[in-house]
């Protein structure tokens, strides 16, 4: 038996191929916004971080209505950190989108999410985005989506997938590339013909399988997931079970709360059956993976569990000179309690304390974009608190110390390639293939270690003069590929704790690149520059100059100070080195020594040598 009255599709796609944008209109055009009501932009975007970046972070759940048929549609993560997220999500959903880039075509987050959902065996509905590009290039983008499918062992009904031609921006849709289209009614009738109605078998024992958590500070965690058979009412006893976990004890607990999805928002109701995906509060300890039955049938679910994190950094408290200035949370116990409730929400996130150090935390994640986007939300917050240089995590292997590798695609001009190729080989890459885009770019496609990739960024987008384009997505784990140079520069390092003034600048820029300008504060052991050497530099910045009574022409002319380097959040952790630490707080950002007096620094570094 199916309930034919829903259907529970998910939307996957790499970053900014506009899948956000597309789930906007598909939402205008269903009648879920009022006519008189301000419609913002990406609404699925909703916290501030999303927005300015332009990506999807958290995995969100939508629900519209077209003619009596109910779609719920799930909007996954494009970016490879946190596809974590992506695979859990499919468990709710009976087919996909395939949202594709008519200039960019099939990208690697793309390939992995794909992947994914062919072994679950979901049908595949191949849209191609942004057709109204200058630079499109629908045909060739076509052959590349059959021969990513055939690649991934899609099989004949995969292969037969339907293909549209969307506008997101316009909120159009066509079923061939030459006939412009005039709204999504192509692929509302797609989504309701091809995409099979999920299995209902309200009769037989209720059972869900958790697929995502939501948080909330008045009822904790809310569980989602769809309803694999049966029927729930509200205030029914329930059991919590979990299929990797069977000798854990079964939890009799309430449903206190249910709630259906209706366009942007969660609706409560008193009673859901099979095939719906539905939100349940009351639960405490719930967590991703977990079965919830009725208490007659305990039948826990299989699940594929979240893939291990890859990369590490350790939190700890501020114990600089200007340590609890600017944050509103700077004690061990507060950034403890936010890491932990933090994992409540992210499962592929994982929190350990340093048993040497008490004010110590050890947190990993999926990548440094993932740790990065946690850092930068704390900071936001209100909290105060260090971090160290990130590090991989290595893992044994039949008795071989191995280490993650990521496939790695860049999309270069042509006269790039070169200077692409060198320093990937000089970051252990290995260069997989190479085919030319249109006359003048050029698509390679590396495995290169995740530890390879630190810092390269900055390096890739001046050797491409800021054309290139870069994605990478964890591959598997390969036996250690020895050291990589981290960092080709040295810090330029304040001498003393006070403000920096002109003067001191002055003579301290012809050393390197500075970071700061004059009249900020600074302290003993700050990162104030870089140096093009290999070494650490220690120079005065807050050095004025000694003012006598004798005039001589030429000597008072202005200053000129040339304009300090900006560094955002991402540049800081990828410049630093392994004895630096990066100093975050609501306002600044400051990179520091770990040890900050110059005569300490130099007994360390000099013990370390015998």
């Amino acid at each position: 038996m199916v309930n034919e009255k829903i259907r529970n599709v998910a939307i996957i796609a790499h970053v900014d191929h506009g899948k956000t944008t597309l789930v906007d209109e598909m939402l205008k055009q269903s009648g879920i916004y009022r006519e008189n009501q301000e419609v913002v932009e990406r609404v699925m975007d909703s916290n501030d971080l999303e927005r300015e970046r332009g990506i999807t972070i958290l995995a969100k759940n939508t629900a519209i209505t077209y003619g009596d048929t109910k779609i719920n549609i799930v909007d996954t993560p494009g970016h490879a950190d946190f596809g974590g997220e992506v695979e859990r999500i499919l468990k709710m959903v009976n087919g996909v989108i395939l949202l594709v880039d008519a200039a960019e075509g099939p990208m690697p987050q793309t390939r992995f999410v794909l992947s994914k959902a062919l072994e679950l065996g979901h049908r595949v509905i191949v849209v191609v985005n942004k057709i109204d590009r200058p630079d499109q290039r629908i045909l060739e983008v076509i052959d590349e989506v059959l021969e990513l499918l055939i690649d991934l062992d899609a099989t004949d009904d995969q292969l037969e997938s339907p293909m549209l031609f969307c506008s997101g921006r316009q909120g159009t849709a066509s079923y061939s590339p030459e006939a412009a289209g005039t709204d999504l009614k192509p692929l509302f009738d797609t989504i309701l013909d091809y995409i099979p109605a999920p299995d209902a078998n309200v009769e037989e024992p209720f059972q869900m399988l958790v697929s995502s958590i939501d948080y909330n500070e008045f009822v904790g965690r809310i569980a989602i997931g769809r309803i694999e058979r049966g029927s729930i009412r509200q205030n029914d006893e329930i059991v919590v079970c979990n299929y990797h976990d069977p000798d854990q004890v079964s939890k009799k607990l309430k449903a206190v709360s249910l709630y259906e999805f209706d366009g942007l928002g969660k609706v409560p109701v008193t009673e859901a059956s099979a095939g719906n995906i539905i939100a349940m509060s009351g639960i405490g300890e719930i967590t991703i993976g977990d079965t919830i039955c009725t208490p007659s049938t305990v039948e826990p679910l299989d699940f594929v569990q979240i893939s291990a994190p890859t990369m590490e950094m350790t939190f700890t408290i501020n114990d600089s000179p200007f340590a609890g200035k600017e944050g509103k949370f700077v004690t061990s116990r507060q950034i403890r309690d936010r890491l932990m409730k933090e994992t409540m929400k992210d499962v592929s996130l994982r929190v350990t304390e340093d048993e040497e150090a008490m004010d110590a935390f050890h947190v990993a994640g999926r990548g440094e974009m993932h740790l990065s986007i946690l850092i930068e939300t704390m900071r936001r917050e209100g909290y105060e608190f260090q971090v160290s240089p990130p590090r991989v995590l290595f893992q044994e292997i039949d008795g071989v110390r191995c280490e993650p590798m990521e496939r790695l695609v860049i999309d270069v001009p042509a006269d790039s390639v070169g200077a692409v190729i060198e320093k990937l080989g000089n970051r252990k890459g290995d260069l997989l293939e190479m085919t030319p885009v249109g006359t003048t770019r050029m698509k390679l496609t590396f495995l290169v270690p995740s530890r390879g990739l630190f810092g390269y960024r900055n390096e890739f987008l001046t050797d491409t003069k800021g054309e290139g384009i870069m994605a990478s997505v964890f591959d598997s784990y390969q036996p250690y590929k020895g050291e990589i140079q981290r960092r080709r520069t040295g810090s330029l390092i304040s001498f003393e704790t006070g403000e920096s003034i002109t003067y001191g600048l002055f003579n301290a820029q012809e050393r390197g690149t500075l970071f700061i300008g004059a009249g900020v504060p600074v302290y003993e052991g700050m990162i104030i520059g870089s140096n093009p050497r290999m070494e650490d530099i220690t120079v005065n910045v807050c050095k004025a100059k000694h003012l006598t009574n004798t005039r001589a022409s030429g000597s008072d002319d202005a200053l000129r100070l040339i304009t300090p380097r900006q560094m955002s959040l991402e540049q800081c952790l990828e410049y630093l080195a392994d004895d630096e630490l990066l100093e975050v707080t609501p306002k600044t950002l400051r990179m520091r020594k770990a040890i900050l007096n110059h005569a300490d620094r130099m007994k360390a570094l000099k013990g370390g040598k015998k």
